[in-house]
């Protein structure tokens, strides 16, 4: 059992800080590994919560290979987001203020092979298929500009929802060459 589940039994659904760790992979061609998560049918990318004393490189890695199979070569610190806009309310109720430091991974190793308790699909997008019609906020690294793009989020051809959150960050990556084109 998990720190954040020993946590619930005395907090029960009120929300908690959260540490957590995320992992972008992008593979050769500048597509962006995401999966459908299985609690709530949204895209997002691989990560999850720190546990006691555990590293948070080690923890991207561990849900990276746990969630997908691959296994992490390297690992580059994308960014740290915390805020209101990181506040999340699971299915269950169960409530975090997140605090999640994100790594991108050009390089890894492995056969693709999902979770299926927590990912009912996995693939690899363009980066332009991700950020189609969904409004974001977006923060360059380095600085206070702010733009926002607008519509609404919309699905990828398969059914579902594309996760905002997860989008806000990956739009990072392409930064000011994709924004004006919103």
């Amino acid at each position: 059992m998990g720190y954040v589940s020993e946590i619930r039994k005395y907090v029960g659904h009120r929300p908690i800080i959260h540490a957590a760790a995320s992992v972008i992979v992008e593979n050769s061609r500048g597509q962006i590994l995401l999966q459908k998560r299985a609690d709530n049918g949204t895209w997002s990318y691989c990560g999850g919560a720190v546990e006691l004393f555990e590293k948070v490189e080690d923890t991207a890695a561990r849900e990276l290979l746990e969630e997908t199979g691959l296994t992490a070569e390297s690992l580059e610190l994308f960014g740290v987001f915390s805020g209101a806009e990181q506040h999340y309310t699971y299915p269950n109720g169960d409530e975090v203020s997140t605090i999640d430091i994100v790594y991108i991974c050009r390089k890894y190793s492995g056969e693709m092979k999902m979770q299926p308790e927590e990912v009912m699909e996995l693939k690899f997008f363009d980066i332009d298929r991700i950020l189609l019609n969904c409004r974001i906020n977006l923060r360059f690294a380095g600085s206070d500009s702010h733009r926002t793009g607008s519509g609404d989020c919309v699905s990828f051809v398969t059914a579902g929802k594309i996760d905002c959150a997860a989008v806000f960050d990956i739009c990072f990556i392409v930064g000011e060459r994709y924004v004006d084109n919103i």
